[in-house]
């Protein structure tokens, strides 16, 4: 029983989609991309990032496993290099323990292709399986703000987990101490991390211009790790038309010029196993002097409270990014999303506890902002 790993191609697809049939069928939630066709950035001549697909394939004919790659420029320590995030792999060992070294062969297969290769959100135990082959780990954080405690309180997934959790809820909300008790801990978050941010614009646009190119031209130097994000590459990111759609392009200005943007998501989720049924706001990326992460930040949040979300959040690796939301009465919790990277990257950003300081990561170097494209 020969298992290749092939690309993904339209005379699979009816492969896959058994595939996906015999996860569920196992009780596995995850599947792979019946479509061969990337439906965000699929490949184009000359294209400076793309998505594409692989499968591992038992005898020429049954989908064992997949995985999707995403190229794309980035700038470390100054130098271009072409990095890959590694978005898999899903594979029948989560249903059938006999696949379980396709992990490994997985792993391999991708890194033969993409030695620069990186992952956001692996789970610890493809995370142990990581590190036993060189790879790197470094725990970044998920940030937060409730907006509106009694809503979250009463229509959020995560926390109401079972029936006496539920009721503690229910209490806690319906007696206003839990609202109040929020409301005054992100005040005192807010007062204990407050710094003065510098007075600015806020425009609503509907795709990156030439301002785009000036702020990366001006302010990537002051980045040790980060993917291009000049006019070309935003664009190419977040089309006019294609997935994600619901983005919205926050353009930042103070004394009359661009300092900086950010690209955020409103979504009104429906029994997302997450946030329940809340309204939640995504700051999906942003860029700017690291110096002016609180003056795009602040705009930035000021705009998704007036959606009337029920809360805020982001996953962001950079700490001046992540000092800024401090700064808002953001909760930072950390390590809560894992970012691995291949043993050639790993000696790229030796040593790690420097690197990790000009570090940029947000949703967009991933996998894209699942679960609040809109529907």
């Amino acid at each position: 029983m020969a298992i290749e790993v092939v690309p993904h191609s339209r005379e699979f697809s009816s492969a896959v989609e058994a595939f996906n049939l015999r996860m569920r069928a196992g009780g596995s939630e995850w599947g792979f991309y019946v479509d061969s066709t990337p439906d965000w950035i699929p490949f184009k001549e000359g294209a400076r990032t793309w998505r594409e697909y692989h499968l591992a394939v038992e005898d020429q004919k049954v989908v064992r496993g997949a995985y999707a790659l995403k190229p794309q420029e980035w700038l470390v320590n100054g130098e271009v290099h072409w990095l890959a995030d590694w978005q898999g792999p899903f594979t029948e060992a989560e249903i059938n323990t006999k696949y379980s070294p396709l992990m490994l062969r997985l792993a391999r297969a991708a890194e033969k292709q993409y030695q620069l290769l990186f992952s956001l959100g692996h789970k610890p135990d493809d995370a142990r399986t990581l590190q036993k082959m060189g790879w790197g780990l470094y725990g970044t954080p998920f940030c937060f703000q409730v907006i509106k405690p009694l809503r979250f309180l009463l229509k959020n997934k995560y926390l109401r987990t079972t029936k006496l959790r539920r009721f503690a809820l229910d209490l806690f909300a319906y007696s206003f101490v839990g609202p109040f008790a929020m409301k005054t801990a992100t005040a005192l978050l807010r007062l204990s991390n407050s710094r003065k941010a510098q007075e600015t614009h806020v425009e609503v646009v509907d795709s990156f211009g030439d301002w785009a190119d000036e702020i990366w031209k001006a302010n990537k130097s002051a980045y040790g790790t980060i993917a291009f994000r000049d006019k070309e590459a935003m664009n190419t990111l977040l089309p006019a038309t294609g997935w994600p759609q619901g983005a919205t392009r926050l353009k930042v200005s103070a004394d009359g010029r661009p300092i900086g943007w950010s690209v955020v998501f409103v979504k009104q989720m429906v029994d997302d196993s997450r946030f329940g049924s809340l309204k939640v706001g995504l700051v999906a990326d942003c860029f700017a002097h690291p110096d002016d992460a609180l003056n795009v930040l602040r705009p930035t949040h000021e705009y998704l409270k007036s959606c009337d979300v029920d809360l805020i959040c982001s996953n962001m690796s950079h700490p001046d990014w992540i000092s800024g939301l401090r700064s808002l009465g953001y909760i930072i919790l950390e390590n809560r999303r894992l970012y691995a990277f291949s043993p050639k990257l790993k000696r790229l950003l030796d040593p790690l506890s420097e690197s990790a300081c000009g570090l940029h990561l947000t949703n967009l170097d991933g996998h894209g902002p699942h679960g609040f494209e809109a529907d």
